[in-house]
């Protein structure tokens, strides 16, 4: 038996997937999975040994795509049409990866088909090259959920998928290693980086929950992606005490960042894929959400809290207000809140003082 997922979305949406994928393969243990995802977002994959082979497809912003990117476009279109899939399931709602398990000329081909207002309806077009379409199991659930359960009952899995997966395995050694060994090697890991605005958090807020969690940790770590205005915001952060606050400076593999993770007492941070890594090898996370919903895209199945403004209204309508203004109503104290409750709750020990909470 040979199944095809696609999923051509961003970073942390490809770790989303691996519930299901390790539930496919519980189910039928001979099964060959294949996985397509954007180039460039597969290292996020290198923690799932499910995996059989995985394609990647060109990103699809514009201006940005090469004739080469076409080339490597078509040749993987043409591995998938050439060969002989049982399954193949479209998980990330888009034309391009329809097209891809269109392509696979699978016995069964199943993608999702929306109904307004929580989605746009599938064309005429589209359902005409699907014979399995997911109408249930949507609404306000968790991606994982969603993804789960456009594959569940057509493979009959179980009603409640495992965790996400990032095996010991697949760690790497990272270069802060040596730096955090010794006698107090508990540290925290900080992510406040992020492309999106709506989903961004003030530098002076963050210096203040990186001087309190200092009171905490003999070590804190700026995590960042390799964006060079991410790493000057984490140079900055770093700044404020360089012997006790280190730096990622972008330049760690998902398998890296993995290991550093899955060694740390604590992660606070935006809603990014270092966020759903940190949830992938069970990092107790504290999470700041501004856009997209929180129910969407929680941590998933980790000791966790959530931060956000406006939490009292009802979410179709803080939707409609923009992601920076919900961000920059959440305070530092919420914050400090959330990460003393959450150090209460997992080492069992005081709480990390401070004269704001």
């Amino acid at each position: 038996m040979r199944i095809l997922f696609t999923k051509l979305r961003h970073i942390g949406d490809n770790l989303l997937i691996t519930p299901t994928l390790v539930a496919t393969k519980r189910k039928f243990p001979k099964a060959e999975i294949w996985v397509v995802v954007r180039r460039g977002t597969e290292g996020i994959l290198a923690g799932c040994p499910e995996i059989d082979r995985i394609l990647t497809t060109a990103r699809p912003e514009e201006g940005k795509r090469s004739w080469r990117d076409l080339g490597n476009d078509l040749s993987t279109l043409g591995v998938i049409a050439s060969t002989k899939f049982d399954y193949a399931f479209e998980l990330g709602d888009n034309d391009r990866g329809r097209l891809l398990a269109a392509a696979s000329g699978a016995e069964v081909r199943c993608t999702n088909s929306y109904e307004r207002p929580e989605g746009e309806p599938l064309s005429p077009f589209w359902k005409s090259r699907f014979n399995r379409l997911v109408s249930t199991g949507h609404g306000p659930v968790h991606q994982v959920l969603r993804d789960y359960h456009a594959v569940r009952e057509t493979l009959s899995l179980p009603a409640q998928p495992p965790p996400m997966q990032f095996v010991r395995e697949a760690w790497a050694e990272h270069p802060l290693h040596v730096s955090l060994a010794g006698p107090s090697p508990s540290y925290a890991v900080v992510h406040g980086a992020t492309r999106w605005t709506s989903k961004s958090w003030p530098q002076d807020r963050w210096r203040e929950v990186i001087s309190s969690l200092l009171e905490r940790f003999p070590r804190i770590i700026i995590s960042c992606g390799p964006n060079p205005r991410e790493i000057a915001e984490a140079e900055e952060l770093r700044a404020q005490n360089p012997e006790r606050i280190l730096s990622t400076a972008g330049r760690y593999s998902w398998s890296q960042l993995a290991s550093l993770l899955g060694s740390a007492s604590i992660f606070v941070g935006v809603d990014t894929a270092a966020m759903h890594l940190a949830a992938a090898v069970q990092c107790p996370t504290v999470s700041l959400f501004g856009h997209p919903p929180a129910y969407q895209f929680r941590p998933w199945e980790v000791l966790h809290r959530v931060v956000r403004s406006r939490d009292f209204m009802i979410e179709t309508e803080r939707y409609q207000l923009p992601g920076e203004q919900l961000m920059l109503e959440i305070t530092v104290d919420q914050v400090l809140g959330a990460i003393n409750s959450l150090l209460t709750e997992t080492s069992g020990n005081q709480a990390f003082s401070t004269s704001r909470i």
